[in-house]
């Protein structure tokens, strides 16, 4: 069977190699579709933390079964399954806590052990989610979105309240839609007026600022001087980071989504002063993903907007590069098998 790796930064290569073999307590699926995350571009060009080369990316998974056993979910041969991919001790103490997703042995498909660029996968069972009322597109972007949704539930976001999504990649997007479900009021920030004018068309965001030195400004004029009680970060960029304290109310909560590859730095001053909650949010929990589900199902989300770009899987490695330019206008990317 094919698949694709990335022997190294900068390099993919498509090769072959044996179908799995039915393992006990796994499930072989055949993968349909993969959305393409910042965790991807990120392998790809060498900026990605807790990352070792070679090897298959891929965790946004649409799969079918083709092999299975007996398992508590009743699943079948020829069923629809999304994959969590997120494999986790189930001993620690963040997993006896029921935060999985940040177990202390946490392993992610495509990051720490390899993923689904491959027609073939073989995957735990107890990471498949059945879900035969949702189309691939759909199902391909659950784990992206359930990232966001697992934010704004970290953040307890309120009814009415001002909040700031720093990024308007996949993952921020997800964030403020989420927050709109909320009753939040969202202000969305970006460098890239392309994507700021896409959070506004298409996902009905109300506010939309440019980064830059009067961002200060235009916030406090939208918040009537009192700035967001809670600010998001999808960007993982560093000055991004270190920025978004200046946009956050007093009292408020700032709340790291995005992952640098390094050091931040902050005055402490300006952080004491605000009794600034600092938190992370890392990837997400089979509630999340329950959520993100139920959304899609009940058609509240764009789906069609949102995957701007669709290549087949033998077609990938030629477009990948292409990807990386957000003046190509690259909102979600998936492939097909």
């Amino acid at each position: 069977m094919k698949y694709i790796v990335c022997e190294k930064p900068g390099r993919f290569k498509l090769k072959e190699k044996n179908k799995p073999q039915k393992v006990e307590g796994q499930a072989i699926l055949s993968v349909k579709k993969i959305g393409i995350c910042g965790t991807d571009l990120h392998a790809y060009t060498g900026n990605q933390a807790f990352f070792t080369y070679p090897r298959i990316l891929g965790h946004e998974l649409a799969a079918e079964v083709i092999e299975i056993g007996e398992n508590k979910q009743n699943i079948k041969v020829g069923d629809k399954v999304i994959v969590m991919p997120y494999i986790s001790c189930g001993q620690c103490v963040a997993c006896r806590n029921g935060k999985t997703n940040c177990c202390t042995e946490l392993k992610v498909l495509g990051v720490h052990t390899d993923g689904g660029m491959q027609e073939q996968i073989s995957v735990p069972l107890n990471l498949l989610i059945p879900t035969n009322k949702l189309s691939y597109a759909e199902m391909a972007i659950v784990e992206p979105l359930a990232i966001g949704a697992h934010a704004i539930r970290r953040a307890q976001v309120q009814a009415n309240e001002f909040i700031i999504v720093m990024g308007c990649g996949p993952i921020g997007i997800g964030i403020m839609k989420f927050a709109q479900i909320s009753g939040a009021k969202v202000i969305a920030m970006d460098i890239d007026s392309g994507r700021l004018n896409y959070a506004k068309d298409n996902m009905d965001i109300d506010h939309i600022v440019l980064a830059g030195e009067t961002a200060v400004d235009i916030i406090a004029e939208i918040t009537n001087g009192e700035m967001a009680t809670a600010v998001f970060d999808a960007t993982g960029n560093k000055e991004a980071l270190e920025k978004g304290i200046d946009y956050m109310a007093n009292g408020g909560r700032y709340i790291l989504v995005g992952l640098s590859n390094g050091k931040l730095e902050f005055a402490h001053p300006a952080l004491h002063a605000k009794e600034t909650t600092i938190m992370c949010s890392r990837n997400a929990t089979l509630e999340d993903f329950e959520t993100v589900m139920d959304i899609l199902k009940k058609d509240k989300f764009p789906v069609d907007s949102f995957i701007t770009h669709n290549v087949s899987f033998d077609e990938m490695i030629h477009h990948f590069d292409s990807w990386l330019d957000p003046t190509n206008g690259v909102i979600k990317a998936t492939v097909n098998f």
